[in-house]
């Protein structure tokens, strides 16, 4: 194998052009040897932009390709977990944009293929490779903020004018908890360190967008009286932020999700009874994080801080939400 983990994109999505492929060529262990699209002209586009060396019209091809040695795949939902199988079959290690799959049980598959086959699959939720993430877990062991009391997330975007967007169909798994919910559900899951035991979940639906969930509004429940209220949504003014509220304090994380382009961005507050504190870690590309991380996976047999476990128990809790949406109940999590 190469001394650097070699991708193959499979589609030349927005995030994967604007995103996952800078991360990559950013990144210190990993580079960019094919894409694939179902047109091969516009494969063959972005391969020229990236300096890419082969781009393919057909993902089978892709797959077929020997200097590949994992896949990136930014494809719609619904499609998450047929491609991630047959890359896996392929002999390909599989980096899957969230959700990893529509339901627990697509995703067991997908773990079960992973195991049968002996690849590294993980489900990319780039923020967490970033390096404030893991301050704000030293910042509560360190009891600045006393006790965690609860968590509140919101991430939301308005984009709904584009209504021909793979987010607005049913069919392809469109709505704003696959899309942007999942975020403060794994955070809350990352930063609790434990899974939540039920959930509660309102949303808005639009007949103009296929009857998909274009807002919601939830709430999870963990042991000790711990939660997660959060709000998602696809029409409604950007927001992507994370609070923790303590006994003494709570940390605010302006752009949870996102990454501070610029040196001097605030990227934590921490917020007491003796004031505000702002914390900068400087600019790191999470995109880039991540892929080296799947490289020392792949490489050096280092485990994933994040793998199939997290993704199923991640899925099981999307499951939930969609469950309590659309019959306006209390659903228990398994």
């Amino acid at each position: 194998m190469s001394t650097k983990l070699r991708f193959g994109i499979m589609s030349t999505a927005k995030i994967a052009r604007n995103s996952m492929i800078p991360g990559i060529l950013k990144s210190d262990r990993c580079e960019v040897t094919a894409i694939a699209s179902r047109n091969a002209e516009k494969a063959a586009e972005v391969a020229e932009r990236f300096d890419i060396p082969r781009s393919y019209g057909c993902y089978d091809e892709l797959l077929n390709d020997p200097n590949v040695d994992a896949v990136y795949i930014p494809l719609p939902n619904h499609l998450h977990k047929p491609w991630s199988i047959k890359a896996m079959q392929a002999g390909k290690h599989v980096l899957c944009e969230k959700p990893a799959a529509l339901n627990e049980l697509e995703i067991r598959q997908v773990a079960e293929a992973a195991q049968e086959h002996k690849r590294v699959f993980a489900e990319a939720f780039m923020y967490r490779y970033h390096p404030k993430h893991a301050r704000v877990r030293e910042l509560i062991e360190s009891g600045e903020i006393g006790q965690i009391r609860g968590i509140h997330g919101s991430f939301t975007f308005n984009n709904a004018g584009d209504k021909s967007n793979v987010r607005y169909s049913r069919e392809m798994g469109g709505g704003s908890v696959y899309d942007v919910g999942c975020y403060p559900i794994s955070a809350a899951r990352m930063i609790y360190g434990m899974e939540p035991r039920a959930v509660t979940c309102h949303a808005m639906f639009s007949e103009e967008h296929d009857g998909v969930d274009m807002m919601a509004h939830g709430m999870l429940e963990f042991e000790e009286g711990l939660g997660l209220t959060f709000e998602c949504g696809m029409w409604a003014y950007s927001r992507c932020s994370l609070e923790i509220a303590g006994t003494e304090g709570r940390i605010e994380l302006p752009s949870a999700f996102g990454w501070e382009r610029m040196e001097d961005q605030a990227q934590i507050l921490i917020h007491t009874p003796r004031g505000t504190r702002e914390e900068k870690l400087g600019a790191h590309n999470h995109f880039a994080l991540q892929a080296d991380a799947m490289a020392a996976a792949v490489l050096d047999g280092i485990p994933l801080p994040y793998g199939m476990d997290d993704a199923i128990y991640n899925m099981r809790v999307i499951d939930a939400c969609q469950r309590a949406i659309h019959t306006s109940s209390r659903v228990l999590i398994p």
